[in-house]
């Protein structure tokens, strides 16, 4: 990945360096020159881009978005039952018991 960046970023200084080197000598009678025009050229590709790029953005408030479902509580079910015990001493006992299921 960084290969291939460093490789395309130093063909394109590579690029801009040649092209700059043939181009001939502004002069005032001639309006904007061969280094004006590429330079106007650049910009209005990236004003363009810009425009068409912006103009797919997809993270507005009306579009879908993916959540987590909300989460579902599942509820006891659960009763009194009467239970009767004998204590250590022989006296029975009943006590009311929750249960749940």
């Amino acid at each position: 990945m960084l290969g291939s960046l460093l490789r395309t970023g130093s063909m394109a200084a590579l690029t801009v360096f040649v092209l700059c080197g043939t181009q001939p000598a502004a002069q005032a009678r001639d309006g904007i020159g061969v280094g004006g025009a590429a330079a106007l050229g650049v910009l209005g590709g990236v004003v363009a881009g810009s425009a068409i790029a912006s103009a797919n953005n997809g993270y507005y408030p009306g579009q879908p978005v993916y959540r987590a479902p909300p989460p579902v509580y599942v509820e006891e079910v659960c009763h009194v039952e009467r239970r009767g015990f004998i204590d250590p001493y022989g006296v029975e006992h009943i006590r009311r018991v929750r249960v749940c299921e």
